[in-house]
């Protein structure tokens, strides 16, 4: 099965009847990103340790039943301008390359409130100035499809 493939829908429905646990399923984002970022440069931080505790905590959630939401266990990324206590928040700027915010956005506080699962900031144009990553402080993002 491949887990990246699923709906938010149908890797709730394996999560909720605990037929998968949200630390195998990120550990399976994971290792997808290990493997195939390097070559599309999509991620400016990954906060894999944070996402296997943050995995752990939505399996017991799931295992009690306290506080399931749709949104469980899921793993997501946020885009590397949203503010995320603790974790590096650079807007892909050499300026802020190792800027730690101590406070969370209010996107991040309702995600955190669901039990998702953070997997790491994703690259942008530096402070948001463009659409393609051409302008990132660190490196363009590469379509995936267009490998050469």
């Amino acid at each position: 099965m491949e887990l990246h493939g699923l709906s938010i829908h149908e890797t709730h429905e394996l999560l909720s009847s605990r037929q998968l646990s949200s630390e195998e399923l990120t550990r399976s984002y994971l290792e997808r990103i290990q493997r195939l970022d390097p070559g599309v440069k999509s991620y400016v931080t990954i906060s894999a340790e944070l996402a296997l505790e943050q995995a752990r905590d939505a399996d017991q959630r799931i295992k009690t039943g306290a506080g399931l939401t749709p949104l469980t266990g899921i793993p997501y990324s946020a885009k590397d301008s949203i503010s995320t206590r603790g974790v590096k928040t650079t807007c892909s700027s050499k300026i802020l390359e190792t800027y730690k915010p101590f406070y969370d956005s209010t996107a991040i506080k309702k995600l955190k409130s669901t039990g998702a699962v953070l997997l790491g900031k994703t690259n942008m144009d530096e402070f948001g100035m463009g659409s393609s990553t051409e302008n990132s402080g660190f490196f363009t993002t590469r379509n995936p499809w267009n490998f050469d």
